[in-house]
């Protein structure tokens, strides 16, 4: 595989949809070309391509009922590409009460562009979280951030069971100062079966943006994934991110946007 667009792009779809997207699922059921996933979080539709399905909209009908009537969670998250076809899908999950969340980037490209050196500003430490330091405070310190950033409401419990369940193919990774104070944060997930890693999660407390801190992060976390064999990264990224791993040589192959099904949304549910 080399750096051209086309070829990662292939490569993402062949190796990282479908089962690569739900590995750290609590349970998964299938329906024609679709996976459905829980999660501790909420529900995750994946899907390598919806081409051939004779009647997408009875698809889209069964997989919220799916949700809907057999599970409890409060949302679901059907995962689009901005190359995928129908073209009118966006319309399609509009009219079964699906929203759309921002557009992001998907970045692929050799973990040989991110490993180099980036020097710190004084006083900061980039380390595995768990790694000189306990596991949970790190990941509570993080989590805290990150809900900062993010506003998710995730818990910390939440994603130290997320890690857990990964069984070693997912870790956490912090920038913080002499002060403990954690001010950059993110996850290395390895996709089993796959060349790949993902980076995930990464967020940066607002005053110490701008000084390479998330480069940093992201280096360490690349020289990781190369020690246990992984070749390339990919990352869905927002505006901030998508400038620092395009300037370390991640190349753009597609967009991603988030169509969300609420439940607290719907009428008559």
């Amino acid at each position: 595989m080399s750096d051209d667009p086309a070829e990662l792009l292939h490569a993402y779809d062949h190796q990282l949809r479908h089962r690569g997207e739900v590995s750290g699922a609590e349970s998964t059921s299938e329906d024609g070309p679709i996976i459905r996933a829980l999660f501790d979080h909420g529900g995750f539709v994946a899907y390598r391509s919806l081409e051939g399905v004779d009647d997408l909209d009875a698809l889209i009908d069964r997989t919220v009922a799916y949700f809907r009537d057999d599970t409890d969670v409060e949302e679901f998250e059907w995962k689009t590409r901005g190359h995928d076809q129908p073209a009118d899908l966006d319309e399609r999950l509009r009219a079964h009460g699906f929203e759309p969340d921002e557009v992001e980037t998907v970045m692929v490209g050799s973990v040989d562009h991110l490993v180099g050196a980036v020097e710190l500003p004084d006083g900061l430490r980039v380390r595995q979280s768990g790694v000189g330091g306990d596991l949970v405070d790190d990941v509570t310190r993080a989590n805290a951030l990150q809900n900062e950033v993010f506003s998710d409401g995730r818990t910390a419990a939440q994603a130290l069971a997320r890690l857990e369940r990964s069984q070693g193919r997912a870790t956490h990774w912090i920038a913080e100062t002499d002060a403990n104070e954690v001010v950059c944060a993110g996850r290395l997930e390895l996709v089993e079966g796959t060349e790949f890693a993902g980076l995930w999660g990464g967020a940066t407390k607002a005053p110490w943006r701008g000084k390479g801190i998330y480069r940093a992060l992201t280096a360490a976390r690349a020289r990781h994934a190369r020690d246990l064999g992984v070749r390339y990264l990919h990352s869905d990224c927002s505006p901030m991110s998508r400038p620092i791993l395009e300037r370390s040589g991640l190349l753009k192959i597609t967009t991603t946007t988030p169509y969300v099904w609420r439940r607290d949304a719907q009428s008559g549910t």
